[in-house]
């Protein structure tokens, strides 16, 4: 019974057109030519960036070479002198995370400070005058090149009716 009821329900229908790429002679999505080879421009890039990357994986590889070679020469050395370059490793982390700390709390401290400016300065209203002053300062700036324009002008009329 619940077959029959399913079968006399009316079911919608989704319909959802279908474009195909291939098609090139209609506008929208068929109007470029797909088969066609790459650009000059494309060709020139790749014959430009295909040496200068091998050139710079070659530098990576003879890098990591040389960082390999040297740490194998350097181990026996730092196994000798471990108790005294330990402390001084430790001492130069110390130094350097005080001072990347040191910037960055900074930093934090700079950019509070003026958001906190920056939303008094809307809460007063003075941003709207520090805008009205940068108008005007703008306009007598126009006014000036203006007025210098002219008198380039006229200097050049003067030099040409002599």
């Amino acid at each position: 019974m619940a077959e029959v009821r399913d079968r006399n329900l009316p079911h919608q229908v989704q319909v959802h057109p279908q474009y195909r790429f291939d098609n090139t002679t209609g506008g929208g999505y068929g109007a470029k030519n797909y088969h066609s080879g790459p650009s000059t421009s494309q060709v020139l890039a790749v014959l430009t960036l295909l040496p200068i990357g091998g050139t710079l994986l070659a530098l990576a590889g003879l890098t990591l070479a040389g960082t390999v070679i040297g740490l194998m020469l350097a181990t026996p050395l730092f196994i000798i002198f471990s108790p005294v370059l330990v402390p001084a490793a430790i001492a130069i982390a110390m130094a350097v995370t005080g001072f990347l700390s040191s910037g960055a709390f900074g930093l934090t401290g700079l950019s509070s400070l003026s958001y906190v400016l920056n939303r008094l300065r809307y809460a007063t209203g003075t941003e709207q005058l520090d805008l009205d002053h940068a108008k005007r300062r703008v306009q007598d700036m126009a006014e000036y090149v203006g007025q210098k324009t002219k008198e380039v002008g006229q200097k050049i009329e003067n030099k040409a009716h002599e």
